[in-house]
C-alpha cells in the first residue's frame, strides 16, 4: 500500500472557503472559523508541548507552531530586548515605543563607548 502525505479534502476546502469569502485574507488566524477552532484547540495544545518537555520529547513543529500562534495574536512582543541587544554590541539602533514610529535613538549602554552611530540606508 502506497503512502502518501497527509491530505484531507476538508480541511482544503475549508481554507479555499475563507480565501473565496476573503480574497484579501492576510492570514487564516483571522478567519472566523479558523479563529474558532483555534482557541477551542488552544488549551490542548498547550497541554500537548508542556508533556512533552516534562518527558524529555521534542515536539519542534508543535512548539514552533505555538510560539508562531502567540506572536500573532500579540499586540506587543518582546522583541525590544532583541533590539537592545542588537544597539549594545553593534549600535544597531532601536525605536520606542513611547515615541513616534521611525524616530530612532541609540543608547551608550556601557558608559564608555565611543562615537558610535547607525544610520539606515535603503538595498
Amino acid at each position: 500500500m502506497a503512502r502518501r502525505l497527509y491530505y484531507s479534502q476538508p480541511v482544503f476546502e475549508r481554507h479555499q472557503q475563507a480565501y473565496d469569502a476573503n480574497p484579501d485574507l492576510e492570514n487564516l488566524l483571522l478567519d472566523d472559523f479558523f479563529a474558532k477552532t483555534m482557541k477551542q484547540a488552544d488549551e490542548g495544545w498547550r497541554k500537548a508541548v508542556i508533556l512533552g518537555i516534562e518527558l524529555s520529547i521534542p515536539t519542534p513543529a508543535l512548539s514552533s507552531a505555538l510560539a508562531y500562534y502567540d506572536g500573532y495574536r500579540s499586540e506587543k512582543l518582546p522583541a525590544n530586548l532583541l533590539q537592545a541587544q542588537r544597539d549594545y554590541f553593534g549600535a544597531h539602533t532601536y525605536e520606542r515605543t513611547d515615541q513616534p514610529r521611525g524616530r530612532f535613538f541609540h543608547t551608550d549602554w556601557t558608559g564608555h563607548g565611543g562615537k558610535t552611530a547607525s544610520t539606515t540606508y535603503t538595498v
